[in-house]
């Protein structure tokens, strides 16, 4: 991935608007282009900052060629509004491959934390490796957190230095992305049939939706003894359901302990794999994520000892605690200085690298095995107390679960926000886990809450995404 900072191409900045443009019209000849990424600033529009991003492999003979620009009328002569000169003013100039980024604070999520520039492990020019392919099969997108197809090759991807293309002979055969944690020279690539799939569904959609999913987590049957139990035959194979979340189609179709033998007539073999080119294996899972929102698949089940042929529709399926939140800001709500937020992972993430044992160990546990209940529902937590007289001796309650607020369940934030808002009664009560229990007088607390926001120069005691709902 090539990524060209103006700021080095001297008088070539004033190109900008000329350079992108051209890069559009080349686009079905030379170059694929994807926005620039949004720097998340929490109160004012996204950074301007312009950056290009190319994801494919263009090559340039190198002759060089001078073409001074001194006036502002020289951008209207033909010369300077070729799409080709445009390109080579830039690619004959020095390139800088960096970022500057801003990201968003989770623990204060009222403002953001201070911008920092990175650029690619081990400098900021152009990087090029080279490797073989070591391995193909589905793989966790750490980005994506989804479990798709993947290319494991033996090409170090540190970090700053994926999203380039992976070239085969002449032929782009993916985009370097990850690599694996903890391994030497362990990269992947995001392959062309994912890409694809990708491409295709924002084509249609006009929105990146995800990739589908069973809603299921099943268990490998390798031993004798359990098949048995399940009365399958000696040629039978499968895998067996245990767990269904409750916003898929299956929910309404399969029950617990079904053994799920074949996928769109593709058999599955005890150990959850399918055929995959010659002679080799895969989950059946890649099957599932090659489906199209809304497509049905056809699945052969033996439930207490009979088969049936289920149709199920598909489709992607969120997670009650959001693993990412790209392009978003964090929601909030403050209310007597008791500070509200949804439960994400990169909320736990603002607890360091080893966020999976320094961050609360039951908000960990919930956010990687809780399935939602309803479509809309979030993991509301107290995140913190701002002090004040009007909740004093509730500071020591944070980091708990918002159970209920009057007696009311809590379904999500904007749920709880309209809740506070709405209150009728003298007193205002919050039933948190661990059957902890905060009361504030509501009026006071109303007129507490100006006064902290005051104080700690916060602009809003609610998240823009809450007002604009």
């Amino acid at each position: 991935m090539l990524s060209f900072s103006f700021r080095s191409l001297g008088k070539l900045s004033h190109l900008r608007p000329l350079f992108f443009r051209s890069l559009l019209h080349l686009s079905n000849e030379t170059l694929t282009l994807s926005p620039p990424p949004l720097l998340f600033t929490p109160f004012n529009n996204p950074s301007t900052s312009f950056s290009l991003f190319s994801t494919a492999a263009p090559l340039f003979n190198n002759k060089t060629s001078s073409y001074p620009i001194s006036r502002e009328e020289d951008f209207n002569n033909d010369r300077y509004t070729d799409p080709h000169v445009a390109i080579k003013l830039a690619l004959d100039s020095v390139v800088k491959v960096f970022a500057v980024l801003s990201s968003p604070n989770y623990f204060l999520p009222w403002q953001t934390k201070s911008p920092r520039e990175t650029t690619g492990s081990g400098g900021d020019t152009i990087s090029v490796t080279k490797g073989v392919v070591s391995r193909v099969e589905p793989t966790q997108y750490v980005h994506g957190a989804t479990n798709l197809m993947a290319i494991q090759i033996d090409a170090a991807i540190n970090p700053g230095n994926s999203g380039g293309p992976a070239i085969m002979g002449d032929k782009v055969a993916g985009v370097a992305f990850q690599n694996l944690s903890g391994a030497e020279n362990i990269g992947y690539i995001i392959p062309v049939p994912v890409i694809n799939h990708f491409i295709i569904g924002v084509e249609e959609s006009g929105k990146y939706v995800g990739f589908c999913s069973l809603g299921l987590s099943c268990q490998p049957i390798e031993n004798v003894q359990l098949r048995e139990h399940f009365g399958m035959r000696p040629k039978m194979t499968g895998v067996l359901v245990s767990k269904i979340n409750p916003l898929s189609d299956a929910h309404s179709v399969l029950k617990k302990d079904d053994i799920i033998l074949a996928f769109d007539g593709v058999p599955i073999a005890n150990d959850g794999t399918v055929p995959f080119r010659d002679r080799e294996r895969i989950t059946f899972d890649h099957l599932v994520s090659m489906k199209k929102p809304n497509e049905t698949a056809k699945i052969r089940v033996l439930r207490d000892g009979a088969e049936h042929e289920f149709s199920i529709t598909l489709q992607p399926l969120q997670a009650l605690v959001p693993v990412h939140q790209f392009d978003k800001l964090p929601s909030f709500f403050i209310f007597a200085g008791l500070v509200f937020v949804p439960l994400t992972q990169p909320y736990l993430h603002e607890y360091g690298e080893d966020w999976y044992n320094t961050s609360p160990r039951r908000l960990c546990e919930r956010a990687l095995r809780d399935l939602p209940r309803k479509s809309g529902e979030q993991l509301v937590i107290l995140s913190q107390v701002l002090m004040d007289d009007v909740n004093i001796g509730y500071e020591r309650l944070a980091e708990l679960q918002v159970k209920k607020v009057n007696g009311v369940e809590v379904e999500n934030l904007k749920h709880l926000c309209k809740l506070v808002e709405d209150c009728k009664e003298e007193t205002l009560r919050f039933d948190l886990d661990d059957e902890r229990v905060v009361v504030l007088n509501y009026s006071l607390a109303k007129v507490a809450t100006s006064r902290i926001l005051k104080r700690h120069r916060i602009p809003s005691a609610t998240s823009a995404d809450l007002l604009n709902e």
